[in-house]
């Protein structure tokens, strides 16, 4: 929240104090590595980490792990300003092509799109919500031809991976203990996030746990942090490796090509590190896990992807797949914020204190805990779903704040708002206590592509989501955006003076306010990412000519390649992407490793 200005002059000795003793231990990074390995992974992300992990428990084998940027940091630690690490070298930085009805408050139409370039990945910048995603995404995706990939077939690999610190929900028969990543629910809330709790309650959806027996319902949510702090897989997975004499970990080093021998088999990664390029060879697997846009990218550069647009570029081609297409993203109505009359809402003036800073440090408590400033989750049904079936449509992220909370120094920024509609809409509030009700869409039913812009590894690939291209998607947007209306003005929410903000956003004014018209030019004025993107390297039958993937997450075409992460998604789950990338990571290692993972928890939903 625009606080990493203040940091250097008022914790010198505190960040010191601070710093996490592992990283003053054995080394973790090489400078130096070998000409061949079995098993080469390109990207640290939040499933290539834990692949790293997996693969290196057996002894017998070498792997190699590259990743373009460099290492996580006691700032990437601090879970509050998560938005703070946007447009910073931990990130790509990416931009969408200007949309055609949506993003249309945006400076040039465009959504920005930050990707984590880190060791962690975006796990590393991410706002680290745990959430699974409901089990009626899963079943889909096996009904869709990928066998194996069934509710029941997945949760094992979620709970394999949780290390769960809360006693009443591992006590639920829900979660795990004993994995390596830490989930917990922040040891901080404001008043206002209990409220948001039982403003749920009174329209009608209960208290439950997201993760648990059943989706829809509201709480207050658990995050991947530990003792306060981030808890990123490079954390969670690559720092237990230290020691182990097979795992490689290379950073700054960017996978621009990989090479086929004449049967098209997977032979080596060509990449750049500092400035010169290198080569290295594997014995058995490459792995792509460099999410949901360079993992398309780089499979394009090396040959694989549709044949009209490589030959376009004049890249030979060695498997014509349809990559790069079947983009998802999540989204959700920015502009939605509530002025309150109580000073319960993180407000960066409020904040930004010695106390509560060193509270953080030294002890892992306090505002700086909170997962990005997301307080409540609520999953809810808009009128275009059963509500029996429990497969909500709508994920409202409460934030206990707005981008007014800083004074427009990063929010602004980072979402790229448009100087007349800060002007206009935001401004007047600056430094007010506010929160916002971002309701975001579960299953968009638009659908983008992903393409290379030239045969430049370092160019940006042309990103264009196509949001709300498909009418269905704004009609239910506009119905969360009045679940979301509904709960501000109950007596939970009222009793601190709850209203909507007074001034007309520019180019809705002209439609009664937060009328069905109104919100839905809100939707596209202000349009949203949740940086969920998923689908372009789609899983599905060998015979599906849509897939690019086949269940074991091979490359179509040809042999020795995988894809795993976010782009192998055939659609998007009712959730965050972070957890479901993390079991992808868990489930892929087991087929790599030719066994399967069985757990028995208490209950299974």
């Amino acid at each position: 929240m625009g606080v990493l200005q203040y940091l250097p002059s008022l914790l010198p000795l505190a960040a010191l104090m601070y710093m996490r003793v592992q990283d003053i231990a054995s080394p973790l990074l090489k400078d130096k590595w070998e000409p061949e390995y079995d098993y080469i992974i390109i990207g640290a992300g939040s499933s290539g980490a834990v692949i790293a992990n997996r693969l290196s428990e057996d002894p017998n084998v070498k792997v190699l792990l590259l990743e373009a940027g460099g290492s996580d940091n006691q700032i990437t630690d601090v879970p509050l300003v998560a938005a703070s690490l946007q447009q910073t070298p931990v990130d790509w930085a990416y931009q969408t092509e200007p949309q055609e009805v949506a993003c249309l408050g945006l400076k040039g139409r465009r959504s920005r799109w930050p990707r984590g370039r880190v060791l962690g990945g975006s796990s590393t910048l991410n706002y680290m919500l745990y959430v699974r995603g409901n089990k009626k995404d899963y079943d889909r995706w096996e009904a869709l031809g990928n066998k194996g990939w069934s509710w029941n077939n997945v949760y094992p690999y979620f709970l394999k991976s949780e290390d769960n610190r809360d006693p009443p929900l591992v006590d639920s028969g829900y979660h795990a203990t004993g994995g390596y990543l830490t989930v917990s629910t922040p040891p901080y809330a404001t008043p206002l996030a209990k409220s948001y709790v039982e403003a749920g309650l009174t329209i009608g959806y209960p208290n439950i746990d997201i993760n648990g027996a059943k989706q829809g319902g509201w709480m207050i949510p658990q995050g991947t942090i530990r003792r306060g702090a981030r808890c990123s897989t490079s954390k969670a997975f690559l720092q237990p490796t230290r020691g182990r004499p097979n795992l490689d970990i290379v950073i700054f080093a960017h996978a621009t090509k990989i090479l086929f021998d004449e049967k098209k088999r997977a032979r080596g990664v060509q990449f750049d590190r500092l400035r010169i390029s290198y080569t290295v060879h594997a014995r058995k697997e490459i792995i792509v896990s460099a999410g949901a846009i360079n993992s398309p990218q780089l499979l394009m550069l090396s040959g694989i992807g549709p044949k009209h647009h490589l030959q376009q570029l004049g890249i030979p081609v060695i498997s014509d797949l349809p990559v790069g297409y079947n983009l998802q993203d999540h989204i959700y109505p920015g502009g939605l914020h509530v002025l309150i009359d109580h000073p319960h809402s993180i407000l960066q003036p409020r904040i930004i204190n010695l106390m509560d800073i060193n509270n953080f440090i030294l002890f892992g408590r306090g505002p700086f805990t909170t997962l990005g400033g997301v307080e409540t989750l609520g999953f809810i049904h808009t009128k275009y779903v059963n509500v029996s079936e429990d497969w909500p449509d709508a994920e409202i992220h409460f934030v206990s704040g707005s981008p007014v909370s800083d004074g427009g120094q990063t929010f602004q920024r980072v979402m790229g708002v448009s100087d007349q509609l800060w002007q206009s809409y935001y401004k007047p509030y600056v430094f007010e206590d506010t929160f916002s009700m971002h309701p975001v869409l579960l299953r968009p039913k638009s659908r983008g592509f992903i393409k290379l812009r030239s045969t430049d590894p370092y160019d940006p690939p042309i990103i264009d989501p196509k949001y709300l291209t498909h009418p269905h998607d704004v009609l239910t947007m506009v119905d969360s955006m009045k679940i979301c209306i509904s709960a501000m003005r109950t007596p939970a929410i009222q009793k601190f003076g709850g209203k909507l903000f007074e001034s007309p956003l520019p180019g809705c004014d002209h439609y009664p306010k937060y009328s069905d018209p109104y919100l839905e030019c809100l939707a596209r004025m202000y349009t949203a990412t949740l940086y969920h993107p998923v689908g372009t390297c789609k899983m599905g039958h060998h015979s599906d000519p849509t897939a690019v993937v086949d269940p074991q997450l091979r490359v179509k075409g040809v042999q020795g390649l995988r894809v795993a992460d976010a782009s192998i998604m055939p659609e998007i789950v009712s959730g965050n992407t972070n957890a479901p990338c993390i079991m992808i990571g868990e489930k892929v290692s087991d087929m790599i490793k030719g066994k399967r993972t069985f757990l028995k928890p208490k209950g299974k939903r």
